[in-house]
Protein backbone atom coordinates (compact mmCIF):
# COMPACT_ATOMS: atom_id res chain seq x y z
CA UNK A 1 0.00 0.00 0.00
CA UNK A 2 1.33 3.42 -0.97
CA UNK A 3 1.69 6.44 1.28
CA UNK A 4 0.88 8.68 -1.68
CA UNK A 5 -2.18 10.92 -1.23
CA UNK A 6 -5.20 9.97 -3.36
CA UNK A 7 -5.24 11.50 -6.82
CA UNK A 8 -7.80 14.29 -7.14
CA UNK A 9 -9.69 14.57 -10.43
CA UNK A 10 -8.77 17.93 -11.98
CA UNK A 11 -12.32 18.36 -13.32
CA UNK A 12 -13.66 18.24 -9.78
CA UNK A 13 -11.11 20.80 -8.60
CA UNK A 14 -11.97 23.13 -11.47
CA UNK A 15 -15.68 22.93 -10.61
CA UNK A 16 -15.21 23.76 -6.92
CA UNK A 17 -15.25 27.34 -5.70
CA UNK A 18 -14.77 28.89 -2.29
CA UNK A 19 -18.02 28.70 -0.30
CA UNK A 20 -17.30 32.14 1.18
CA UNK A 21 -16.19 34.20 -1.82
CA UNK A 22 -17.32 32.03 -4.78
CA UNK A 23 -13.81 32.43 -6.25
CA UNK A 24 -11.51 29.81 -7.77
CA UNK A 25 -9.41 27.65 -5.46
CA UNK A 26 -5.73 26.74 -5.73
CA UNK A 27 -4.69 23.13 -5.15
CA UNK A 28 -1.79 22.48 -2.78
CA UNK A 29 -0.91 18.84 -3.49
CA UNK A 30 1.75 18.62 -0.78
CA UNK A 31 -0.55 19.88 1.98
CA UNK A 32 -3.65 18.23 0.45
CA UNK A 33 -5.59 21.49 0.71
CA UNK A 34 -7.62 23.76 -1.51
CA UNK A 35 -6.61 27.38 -0.95
CA UNK A 36 -8.89 30.40 -1.16
CA UNK A 37 -6.60 33.42 -1.21
CA UNK A 38 -9.43 36.01 -1.07
CA UNK A 39 -11.00 34.33 1.99
CA UNK A 40 -7.58 33.44 3.47
CA UNK A 41 -8.75 29.87 4.10
CA UNK A 42 -7.34 26.43 3.34
CA UNK A 43 -9.91 23.65 2.93
CA UNK A 44 -8.60 20.15 3.70
CA UNK A 45 -8.76 17.18 1.37
CA UNK A 46 -9.26 13.98 3.36
CA UNK A 47 -9.08 10.56 1.71
CA UNK A 48 -9.42 12.27 -1.66
CA UNK A 49 -12.55 14.20 -0.65
CA UNK A 50 -12.48 18.02 -0.47
CA UNK A 51 -14.04 19.21 2.79
CA UNK A 52 -15.66 22.51 1.81
CA UNK A 53 -16.94 23.50 5.26
CA UNK A 54 -15.74 26.81 6.67
CA UNK A 55 -15.74 25.22 10.14
CA UNK A 56 -13.14 22.67 8.88
CA UNK A 57 -10.97 25.21 7.03
CA UNK A 58 -7.60 26.39 8.29
CA UNK A 59 -7.21 30.16 8.63
CA UNK A 60 -4.27 31.50 6.60
CA UNK A 61 -3.90 34.78 8.48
Amino acid sequence: MSNEPPVIDRRILEALVCPVTQTTLSYDADAQELISKPAKLAFPIRNGIPIMLVSEARNLE
